[in-house]
């Protein structure tokens, strides 16, 4: 492995070949013409090779130090790239951010924010990835993961960005005008019902409620099943059963009265949406500037008066 003393003079010697004098590469890197002078006797003897013709006037690379050069300066100019673009990273964060999360998530959390963001830091590129199942987020290489802070791995450093949350338990009136509306989770029996189903594992997602003894779990008997929370939604919307969403999701089609809901009583509140990843002691300031923008409070509250 090279020394810092032989990096040196390799600098020395490419300053020496572009300023074509010793004494103004001297200068140029702040150091005595004899110490120059010394340096490249030792580079020179190391490599058993003579770098330079030096005349009284002028000091030009002989073929060997003309070869040396070519090889050289691509690797120099990479090196002062990448400290160059350390240094960039702090003052302007750029960079690619993946982040992995339940669509809902996005529609409340991200996207509200999303212009504001891009206009802040044109240079951060966000990869976002909508995925409803519960998976090992860090592991599948994403940089933060958004799920309920019911579900977050314990090792995990967590930012909440929401208020809790509650489910809905939602049908047309269409639905419900052919048939009576549940008044207990037992009474879902028979209903048509709109499911989510994971994607990863093929599991149906029970229908989960807390009532005065506790809780219950009931698997419904499933008309439909899906992996994308939208679909649930329009098939409830089109009359065609009885879907279990986040409340803030079909807040407005309760009020206007597209959608009505029942079991309201059985749907107790549950940790809201929480950033996280793994803790890093160097963390990319592209990171660092999502996580800060996360937190701000403006585009939280307003999407999600739970």
């Amino acid at each position: 492995s090279m020394r810092g003393a032989e990096f040196a003079e390799l600098m020395a010697f490419m300053a020496i070949a572009d300023e074509r004098s010793f004494r103004g590469a001297a200068l140029r890197l702040n150091i005595s013409p004899s110490a120059l002078s010394h340096s490249m006797r030792s580079l020179e003897q190391r490599l058993g090779a003579r770098l330079l013709h030096r005349t009284t006037r002028s000091v030009a690379p002989t073929e060997a130090g003309q070869a040396l050069l070519e090889r050289l300066k691509p690797s120099v100019a990479e090196v002062e790239d990448a400290v160059r673009d350390v240094a960039a990273f702090q003052q302007q964060p750029r960079g690619l951010v993946r982040i992995n999360m339940p669509r809902i998530a996005a529609q409340l959390i991200v996207m509200p924010k999303l212009a504001a963001f891009r206009a802040a830091y044109p240079d951060i590129r966000l990869d976002l990835v909508i995925d409803d199942s519960i998976i090992d987020v860090i592991g599948r290489g994403f940089d933060f993961g958004i799920r309920s802070g019911s579900i977050v791995q314990q090792d995990m450093i967590s930012v909440p960005l929401t208020p809790d949350l509650r489910m809905a338990v939602v049908a047309s009136p269409v639905y419900f005008a052919e048939r009576p509306p549940p008044q207990s989770p037992a009474e879902l029996n028979g209903h048509a019902c709109l499911t989510y189903r994971w994607y990863e594992t093929g599991a149906l997602h029970p229908w989960h409620f807390d009532g005065p003894k506790g809780p219950v779990d009931v698997i419904v008997d499933s008309v439909m099943t899906a992996n994308d929370t939208d679909l649930l939604l329009e098939g409830a919307l089109r009359g065609c059963g009885v879907a279990l969403l986040v409340e803030s999701r079909v807040e407005k089609h309760i009020a206007d009265g597209s959608l009505q809901r029942v079991l309201m009583d059985w749907c107790r509140p549950f940790p809201g949406f929480q950033l996280y990843y793994p803790s890093r002691r160097h963390m990319p300031a592209a990171m660092r500037t999502f996580i800060e923008w996360m937190k701000l409070s403006d585009g939280v509250a307003s999407p999600l008066a739970v």
